[in-house]
């Protein structure tokens, strides 16, 4: 039953904006999930959330423009501008491919749909990056941990696999 927990975890955390699909699948592979059932719960939840973001754009929209002059976020600004210059750069593939691992997958989104793109191409661009970037961090990280602890359960072993 403490493996059920670890992967609900995974899905909620995945789900969450600041902890990302990214850092939640390398984390849970070392800890002992396997790597392609951590891979597509993490995907899942990650997915489901940008997906929401982007049918909910306006609304997103309207309640960070709130938060943003109420706490006048200095940090999310940086974002917006790394955000623009690839935008202005590489376009909507650059910025839904490049975006997850520089802003995260949900501020990527948002600033797709800001610059004016249809919320079809954001979903299907947004799709390929995060299956991108789930693939890529478990398979690295599954094959980093089975080749350098072959015989270890994971940092987190005794507590999932009872």
């Amino acid at each position: 039953m403490d493996i059920v927990w670890g992967y609900v975890l995974v899905f909620v955390l995945a789900a969450l904006p600041f902890f990302e699909v990214i850092g939640v699948v390398p984390f849970a592979i070392l800890s002992g999930l396997h790597p392609v059932t951590t891979a597509v719960i993490g995907f899942i939840g990650n997915f489901l959330t940008v997906l929401f973001l982007i049918v909910f754009v306006d609304r997103f929209k309207a309640w960070w423009l709130k938060r943003k002059e109420e706490n006048g976020d200095e940090k999310g600004e940086k974002k917006q501008l790394r955000a623009r210059k690839i935008w202005e750069r590489y376009g909507l593939p650059g910025l839904a491919l490049i975006g997850p691992f520089i802003i995260g997958s949900h501020l990527a989104a948002l600033m797709c749909m800001s610059f004016g793109t249809k919320r079809k191409q954001v979903a299907v661009w947004m799709t390929v990056s995060l299956m991108m970037w789930t693939a890529l961090a478990a398979s690295l990280t599954g094959a980093g941990f089975h080749y350098f602890a072959p015989d270890s359960n994971g940092l987190f072993g005794d507590i999932f696999n009872k």
